[in-house]
């Protein structure tokens, strides 16, 4: 536990949650790992119980960046519904216990940057030998793109002396 607090980036998805966290100088977001999510009636409690394990591991995690999938038009899709749902359960779950404060960042064509990152990296589509595949890492891709995007906001925002940080 290293004191320094820490930001923890969301990428929401049905299936699988990519979680990435900040260095301890808030400068860079790393890949953490892929929640697979478990579904039906205890799902929402389970994923809350392994982000408990996450702020608790890597404390103190004082916010969370939830990626917000608007439509291009910036209006509300679906999915954005299900994140803005998503980051309020966070609040509410860890808000007081945890005092952590959770944002909503536009993360349009997060997924789509991600992919072509790992494209440029030469990571194949297909599952390798052992059966693992760019499903197990791309939402890990796409969290640390949400959360390198708000250090960023927020570092130029501190640069131009804006009082409204993100």
């Amino acid at each position: 536990m290293s004191g320094i607090p820490r930001i923890l980036g969301l990428d929401i998805g049905d299936r699988r949650i990519g979680l990435a966290l900040s260095d301890e100088l808030g400068y860079t977001a790393q890949p953490l790992f892929t929640l697979h999510r478990t579904g039906g009636k205890n799902g929402l409690r389970d994923d809350l119980k392994s982000i408990a394990r996450v702020l608790r591991k890597h404390a103190p995690i004082t916010e969370a960046v939830v990626g917000n999938p608007l439509y291009m038009s910036g209006d509300q899709s679906p999915q954005a519904a299900r994140a803005q749902a998503f980051a309020q359960a966070l609040r509410d779950e860890f808000s007081e216990k945890y005092a952590l404060t959770v944002h909503l960042w536009d993360e349009r064509l997060t997924t789509t940057e991600a992919h072509r990152h790992l494209d440029a990296l030469g990571h194949s589509r297909a599952p390798n030998s052992e059966g693992v595949g760019r499903k197990n890492i791309i939402d890990q891709v796409a969290a640390v793109l949400i959360l390198q995007a708000f250090l960023e906001a927020r570092a130029n925002a501190l640069a131009r002396g804006d009082n409204l940080l993100p």
